[in-house]
Parts: C-alpha cells; sequence; structure tokens
C-alpha cells in the first residue's frame, strides 16, 4: 500500500512540494530554535525540580508528534516555564524532588496532561479553556514570574533552602540565608544574565541562553570552579531513553486535577501564540486539532521520559522570527537536541547550576507583563479587579489554588455583570428620527406620555429583578402623565422562562395603572420564546392587535417595530381604533435632499476629473470619502421616512411592496 502525497498532507504545513527557499528557512529556523531549547530544557527541568536531561527528553519525541497532529506552522513545543512551574508544585506532593519517584510521577503526570487535551480535542470541548480570561492570564502569569524568580535565587546565590510551599516563605528564607551565599557563585550567576541581557539588546542574532552555557562552561573548566564551590550540573546520562509506561497508577487522583489546570493553563498559553502568527502568516487554526496534537505531545513525553510540555512564547517568536515556514522547523529542532543527547551530553557535565537559574531568572522576567497590567487597568476597573485577585491569589495560596480562586472570580464578575446590567433612558433627538441615551445626549427630548428603555443584557434569572425594578423607578418618575413603556429589545440576544414571568408580572402590574406595554427590536429567538409565552402579540396577527396604541401613535421610535405585550388570557392594555398617520417628506427636508443630491453629482464630477488627470491617491480618497458621506446622509434621511411610513400605515406599505421588513433591510443596508 502507497502512501498519497495527500495521505502526507496530513502533516499539515510539511507540505511535499515544498520548495528549496521554504526547506532553507525552515532548517535555519529549526537549528535557531534547537540552539536555544538545549539550555531552556535543562533550566527549566532544575525548575520543575528534575535532572536536566528530562528536559532534553521533553524535546524530542513530543516535537515530532505535535508535528503530527498539530495545526500551527510555527508553534515551539516544549518545556516552558510556568507548566514546569505547576508540575513542581504537584510533584512534591507525592514525591521527594528529584528522586526515581518524581521522575517516574513527572511522565505519569504528562501522560494525564495528553489525555485530557486529547478528549477535549476529541470532544470538541476547546470552549472550557474560556473559563481564564485575559486578565487573569495576565494576573496569574505575573504572580507566576515572581514566584519561579524567587525559586532561582537560591541557584543564583549557592544557598539550599527547605522546600516552601508560598512566595512569601520563599522569599523569607531567602532573605535568612542571603549571609550564606557563596560570592563566586553569585558572580557566574549576575554574569551570565549581564551576557544574556547584553547579547539580547546589542547582538540579538546571537542565541543568548547558548552563549552563556558555552561560556561559563568553559570557565568552570578552566578555572576548576567546582572545586571551588560553585555547583555544577554534573552526569548527565548520554542516550535517548527507553519507552516507558509509568506503573505507580495509585497517584493518578491526586495529579489528576493539576493535570487539568496545567491543560487550562498550558493550551491558553499556547493558543494564544499560535494564533497571533497563525494571523501573521494567513492561515487558520483548527483550535481542537490544537487540543490533540498537543495532547500527542505530551503522551509522547510520559512515554519518552520527559514530563508536561505546550508551545512556549519565546521560542515561538525566535522560530517565526528566523523564517519558519513550515512545521518541519519543529522538526530540525528534534533533530538538534536528538543529537545533543546522544553525543554532546559530557560537553554540559562542568556547567554551573548558577547558569541555569539565570536563564530562566532571563525568560520568565518577560512573563512580568507590567504594560498589560496597566492596559487592563486603564481599559476597565472591574478586569483590573479581577487581575489583582488572581495576582494577590497566586502569591498568597500558591499557584494552583490561585489559579482556582482567579477562575471563581472570573465567573463571579461575569455573573454580577448580568445581574446589573446597562440600561439606557432613550429620547429623540432634535429634529431628527434617532433615539438615543438621554444620559450621553442631554440634547435629546422624552417622547410626551411615552417612556422609551433600552436593556443591553439577555433577560435571564439573573437580571429580572433588577430590570423589572428599573421600569418601576423610571414610571415613578415621569408620574401620572405616562400612558406606555416601551422596552428597546435590540441588545436582547435570549430569554429564559424566569424573565418571560418576571415581563408578564410587568406587564400586569402596569396595565393596573392604565400604562401600555410595548417591545420594540426583538430579534426573533426572543419572539419565538415570547410567543409560545402568550407574551408577545404580533402587531399585524389580528385587528385588535394591529391597532395603533398610544405608544404607536406618538411614533416613538422610526426605525424598528412595537408590538403590544399581553399576557395569556387577557388582552392588551389599551387597544384603540386604528389611525393611520398622514406622513410624508416635508417640503423643506425635500428642498435640502435635492441640494444635497446636486453637491454629489458636483463631486463625483470632480472624482472622475482627478482620475483622469491621474491626481495624488491620498486626494482622491478624501473626496470619495466626502461623498460617500453624503450619500450616506441622503440615504439616512430618505429611510427614516419609509420607516415612519411603514410604522404608521402597515397595510398600506405591504400592499405597496415595501413593508416594514423591507425597508428595515435598506436601512441596515445603509448602516
Amino acid at each position: 500500500m502507497t502512501t498519497s502525497p495527500e495521505r502526507v498532507g496530513r502533516l499539515r504545513g510539511l507540505r511535499p512540494a515544498a520548495s528549496r527557499a521554504t526547506l532553507l528557512a525552515d532548517l535555519g529556523a529549526g537549528l535557531a530554535v534547537g540552539a536555544m531549547l538545549v539550555p531552556q530544557g535543562m533550566a527549566y527541568a532544575l525548575l520543575a525540580g528534575l535532572p536536566p536531561e528530562v528536559g532534553l527528553y521533553a524535546s524530542t519525541v513530543p516535537l515530532l508528534l505535535y508535528a503530527m497532529f498539530g495545526t500551527s506552522r510555527q508553534l515551539a513545543v516544549g518545556p516552558v516555564a510556568i507548566v514546569s512551574l505547576l508540575s513542581a508544585t504537584t510533584l512534591a506532593s507525592v514525591a521527594e524532588a528529584g528522586s526515581a519517584g518524581y521522575v517516574a510521577a513527572a511522565s505519569l503526570l504528562a501522560l494525564l496532561v495528553g489525555a485530557v487535551h486529547i478528549v477535549l480535542g476529541v470532544a470538541r470541548l476547546g470552549f472550557l479553556t474560556r473559563l481564564l480570561s485575559h486578565p487573569v492570564l495576565v494576573g496569574f502569569t505575573s504572580a507566576a514570574a515572581l514566584i519561579i524568580g524567587a525559586s532561582q535565587v537560591k541557584h543564583l546565590l549557592g544557598v539550599s533552602i527547605d522546600g516552601a510551599e508560598h512566595f512569601h516563605e520563599t522569599v523569607w528564607e531567602l532573605i535568612q540565608k542571603a549571609d550564606d551565599a557563596h560570592g563566586l557563585t553569585l558572580a557566574v550567576g549576575l554574569g551570565a544574565i549581564a551576557l544574556m541581557v547584553g547579547l539580547k539588546r546589542w547582538l540579538p542574532v546571537l542565541p543568548g541562553a547558548l552563549v552563556a552555557v558555552a561560556v561559563t562552561t568553559v570557565a568552570s573548566v578552566v578555572w576548576n570552579l567546582e572545586d571551588r564551590g560553585v555547583k555544577v550540573v554534573g552526569d548527565i546520562p548520554q542516550g535517548l531513553p527507553p519507552l516507558t509506561v509509568p506503573d505507580d497508577l495509585g497517584i493518578v487522583g491526586t495529579l489528576l486535577p493539576a493535570a487539568l489546570v496545567i491543560t487550562l493553563v498550558g493550551y491558553m498559553e499556547s493558543i494564544a501564540v499560535a494564533k497571533v502568527y497563525a494571523r501573521r502568516n494567513r492561515y487558520e487554526l483548527d483550535a481542537n486539532r490544537e487540543l490533540i496534537g498537543l495532547g500527542a505531545a505530551n503522551v509522547g513525553a510520559g512515554l519518552f521520559g520527559g514530563y508536561p510540555v505546550t508551545g512556549g512564547f519565546s521560542r515561538t517568536a525566535v522560530n517565526a522570527e528566523a523564517g519558519a515556514r513550515s512545521k518541519a522547523a519543529s522538526l530540525v529542532t528534534a533533530a538538534v537536541v536528538t543529537l545533543v543527547i546522544v553525543a554532546l551530553t559530557p560537553l554540559f557535565e562542568q556547567l554551573p547550576s548558577a547558569t541555569l537559574g539565570a536563564i530562566v531568572v532571563v525568560a520568565v522576567a518577560k512573563l512580568f507583563d507590567l504594560a498589560g497590567i496597566a492596559h487592563i487597568r486603564h481599559l476597565k476597573t472591574a478586569d483590573f479587579v479581577t487581575l489583582v485577585v488572581a495576582f494577590v491569589a497566586t502569591l498568597a495560596f500558591g499557584v494552583e489554588l490561585g489559579i482556582g480562586i482567579a477562575v471563581v472570580a472570573s465567573i463571579v464578575v461575569v455573573a454580577v455583570r448580568m445581574m446589573t446590567p446597562h440600561t439606557a433612558e432613550l429620547g429623540r433627538l432634535p429634529g431628527t428620527t434617532l433615539y438615543r441615551n438621554l444620559a450621553r445626549h442631554p440634547d435629546a427630548d422624552r417622547v410626551p406620555g411615552v417612556a422609551i428603555v433600552r436593556f443591553d443584557v439577555s433577560l435571564s434569572y439573573l437580571n429580572v429583578e433588577f430590570l423589572k425594578r428599573r421600569v418601576h423607578r423610571l414610571v415613578s418618575d415621569r408620574g401620572p402623565e405616562l400612558r406606555a413603556v416601551v422596552l428597546d429589545a435590540s441588545g436582547v440576544n435570549d430569554i429564559d422562562t424566569s424573565a418571560v414571568d418576571a415581563l408578564t408580572e410587568l406587564v400586569v402590574d402596569l396595565a393596573g395603572q392604565g400604562i401600555a406595554v410595548h417591545l420594540a427590536g426583538a430579534k426573533g429567538p426572543v419572539r419565538d420564546v415570547l410567543e409560545r409565552a402568550g407574551t408577545y402579540r404580533s402587531s399585524t396577527a389580528e385587528s385588535t392587535t394591529r391597532s395603533t396604541t398610544p405608544c404607536r401613535r406618538s411614533r416613538h421610535r422610526t426605525d424598528m417595530n412595537t408590538h403590544p405585550v399581553g399576557y395569556r388570557g387577557r388582552p392588551s392594555p389599551t387597544p384603540g381604533p386604528r389611525r393611520g398617520a398622514e406622513v410624508q417628506i416635508p417640503e423643506e427636508t425635500t428642498t435640502d435632499l435635492i441640494k444635497r443630491l446636486r453637491r454629489i453629482e458636483g463631486q463625483v464630477r470632480g472624482i472622475q476629473a482627478m482620475l483622469t488627470e491621474q491626481r495624488d491617491c491620498a486626494d482622491v480618497v478624501t473626496q470619495i470619502a466626502a461623498a460617500n458621506k453624503a450619500l450616506e446622509q441622503v440615504g439616512f434621511k430618505l429611510v427614516a421616512s419609509g420607516l415612519t411610513y411603514c410604522i404608521s400605515n402597515p397595510d398600506e406599505a405591504a400592499e405597496s411592496g415595501y413593508d416594514l421588513a423591507r425597508v428595515e433591510k435598506m436601512f441596515t443596508k445603509i448602516s
């Protein structure tokens, strides 16, 4: 059985007909990321409490499996700081860091993370990852950056500290051990940080982490730093690990909640950066395929001695900027790491541990998103509060509990927003048929005898009492002159049974006060529910409900139809004899429209002349924009007049073939 090119095309981004230029670009990008991943993989393994080689194992097979099942062409999969921190926090509860049981538990955790990814992807449940809002993610990652940085200070100082569970405990222990700091180790760590920062600023083409590893390793060998008290990596097993299935299944229950959190956080980080480069390179991502691809990568990590992985920000950026055009770049990266594992691990035996700590510190410094925090604070206070809750909870209670608290806080904020939604009383702008929020447009006029209120939320059990109070307060403020209430439902996308019952109660209450209730702009799904409940009555359904009510006589709104709202078993309030409105375009409006059209004709002739003369493009575009704006103004006036006529004379409008629905479509098109 032969394999067709289409079958091979399942490796999206690995096109059989790839050009020589594409292959060369992918080769260069793969080498660049490989040079970055080797030191980072070892450093992140150290952060997770694992031997350095585990980070290398997690950077081989997982990359190959993601290339087979994932959809991003630039995403660089492998160990990352946040997932390493989450893994360390979880594994510390089941085994001692660095022990054989700890390493086996890390592989089992990777398998569980992979299984969760695959289940979510196959069941198309990727939407569950939206539980982490952007403010929550910014707050969490900023706090995690501080926790990770603090955890690596011990390597820079050359001291040992007990396994503190919380950030403040770690900081306090570091303060107590500051006097025991090893000067030469600190010099190596700070020197590595300075070297990486300097190279990034003045020679960004060089892989700073790899250069720091090379320089400090040579220094360690030349000056025999190990004998002078500087801790080094030591022996690293040479060769690829065998296929191993973890057998300690008794800890699955302990690891599973953490696997869910790692999946949530890891996928959010991965899909965010993957979307950026998919947009830039103009191709589509399949979110559920991404889950399956990342799941396969984690399964590979679990079976071949690794630990949980995901797509990383910094390596993906390097991959894209180095010219990666397909997932062949990931294959090159995996080959580079494999070569290191098979043949080059003895070169890293004298690598100072302080250098690996420095690599982590430099990498996570970018996770503290000060600009993002300031931006969210400027945009919306409620989102900033959520961010602060995520930040403080993560620092105070640890990464797992902190992110749980942050997710709950996000849900609470959303619920509060739904319980106290934005509403607006509308008034008519003078000389127009437009209705706007009175609070934002003080020049707008209330319609005599009619109160118009707009709800900007789907109606549910969470907010119906708030909305009823809003309407009753409006009725109380308007006093005895009020004859009708119009509920502008243009912002309502859905309605549940609790809201239907509340609306019925509202109609009954207001009917007892002699006030009619009308619904305007209700969308189809909302109307369907109300009709099934017997609350909504179409204005064209029967002669009694087709009557022009006090609300319609006031012609309160001319860009949408209104419908009397009744309740099962009772007539609609205040029905009256039909009265067709005599609507026509005023003479002054007609004269104004003719003048506008003549000016537009002159503008069009001017544009034609500019095109003939091949005038500057910017000038032509400016004139076209001016003419287009003038045309829109004319169109709005004409369609507004048509809407007014259709609302007031539905029968005549329908007979002429220009009923309200058709004119509304014209209005929407012009809008």
